[in-house]
């Protein structure tokens, strides 16, 4: 990191929350925005070379961590090796504030990267207390409700003064993301080693046990635990006009990836801010066949983007996003991935270019349609 506290970026198209200076400057004075100007540049400024400088992004929901720590099927790398690797990734992606999205469950016969919540979070713990760590993290409770031991492990992490964001989620076959089972099966017949149709038999027939078993009283344990520590509640993949009810009932502040239009409509209506993935617009769709992420965008459905399972998708998409649906300007695009993440999760000292606000920044640079993040600055210090 560097430490210089004072510092001037000039000749930048400075992206502000709700518009764009073309040729614009921009003061740092201890690690916050000390003020912004479009003429009478200060002496000794950094040259920006006309490229972007925006808020540093925002990422709500990355399960990449996973990747890091699991790399191979069955192949545990050191957790926090793991832990800076990851971190690496997002900085030099341009995300300098994250919420690494843990799952707080065991699934006994996946191969996935399950009951680690606690290995992970005391990871992040030990890198970000030794200064190995470039963005700053937080945690966000992935809860798949109907496990048997969701409540019990959720209350193992929920006192941490790092959690920000706990999601309910429900992945049982037939419902929500996957209500075609055939699309289950593919997918787990594509991770890692894959499943036979057997073994996935098998564990279907698990999940939809739990869920007639467990789901209903562990939906209300999980509400009640979030709700009494005061953290704002995701529901997951909102299908049906039952879900949107759901999420209503259960003060949810943001809906994660809903998966139709009408259950879009629906939590737009009730206030509720909508979260689609990134890797959805960069695509053109989803990879499940759901709704996809422009066609919420372009019905003004669309409140905040989410790297989700790639890091870099999350400042592609955001740059695209006026490219796709013309109602929404660059300030726009890019509020929903530095302003609206940030005020979901209660974070109101940065996601904008204002006076006063945090100096978190990014220096980006566009060529052939790929964005490449050249600089990026957290609280005014360099960390790539």
């Amino acid at each position: 990191m560097t430490t210089n506290s004072e510092f001037v970026l000039r000749n930048a198209r400075i992206v502000l929350a709700d518009r764009v200076i073309e040729h614009g400057w921009l003061a740092i004075e201890n690690g916050r925005i000390a003020e912004i100007g479009e003429s009478g540049v200060p002496a000794g400024s950094l040259d920006m070379g006309g490229d972007l400088v925006m808020p540093g992004l925002i990422e709500l929901h990355t399960d990449h961590l996973e990747a890091h720590y699991m790399p191979r099927p069955k192949v545990q790398w050191n957790p926090v090796a793991a832990v800076v690797s990851y971190d690496g990734q997002l900085a030099t992606c341009g995300i300098t504030t994250v919420l690494d999205s843990l799952r707080v469950w065991r699934e006994e016969g996946a191969e996935d990267v399950d009951g680690q919540a606690g290995v992970l979070a005391e990871a992040i713990s030990t890198a970000r207390d030794a200064n190995l760590l470039r963005a700053e993290h937080f945690l966000h409770l992935r809860c798949e409700i109907p496990m048997p031991n969701v409540v019990a492990e959720a209350k193992e992490l929920i006192g941490r003064p790092d959690v920000r964001l706990m999601s309910l989620m429900d992945h049982t076959p037939g419902q929500r993301q996957f209500r075609d089972e055939e699309k289950l099966r593919d997918y787990y017949r594509g991770k890692g080693a894959g499943m036979t149709d057997a073994e996935l038999d098998v564990m279907f027939a698990r999940r939809l046990y739990c869920k007639e078993t467990y789901a209903e009283a562990n939906m209300r344990a999980i509400v009640a635990l979030a709700q009494q520590h005061e953290i704002p509640l995701a529901s997951h993949d909102d299908t049906t006009e039952e879900n949107v009810t759901d999420a209503i009932r259960d003060r949810v502040a943001v809906a994660e990836f809903p998966t139709t239009l009408e259950a879009a409509r629906g939590l737009h209506e009730a206030g509720i801010d909508i979260l689609m993935g990134a890797p959805n617009v960069v695509r053109g769709g989803s990879h499940s066949g759901n709704i996809a992420a422009i066609d919420l965008a372009r019905e003004g459905l669309l409140d905040i983007l989410s790297s989700d399972y790639i890091p870099s998708s999350l400042l592609m998409a955001a740059l695209q996003l006026p490219l796709r649906a013309p109602a929404i300007d660059l300030a726009a695009a890019v509020r929903t991935v530095t302003k609206a993440p940030a005020e979901a999760v209660g974070l109101p000292d940065r996601g904008e270019i204002a006076v006063g606000k945090r100096a978190d920044l990014i220096r980006v640079h566009v060529a052939h349609h790929v964005p490449a993040v050249r600089s990026v600055w957290r609280a005014g210090h360099r960390v790539a």
